[in-house]
């Protein structure tokens, strides 16, 4: 699967979970294990590269690093 860009919209460090949202408003969530860098945080704001993976019939935010 390709590489898109978009940036962080929401991020909850407590619980670990987040979305990440193209240019059109197309949102995808995602886990903070899927952080690239092993941080488990990110702000929210973030310019990010990510990649798409299926995951019981819908997808969400895979790979994901710093612009």
């Amino acid at each position: 699967m390709s590489t898109l860009a978009g940036s962080v919209v929401e991020f909850d460090k407590a619980v670990g979970l987040g979305q990440v949202a193209l240019a059109d408003g197309t949102r995808y969530p995602f886990h903070c294990i899927e952080i690239a860098d092993g941080t488990r945080d990110i702000a929210v704001g973030t310019a990010v590269t990510f990649e798409l993976l299926g995951k019981l019939g819908r997808y969400e935010a895979a790979r994901i690093a710093s612009a």
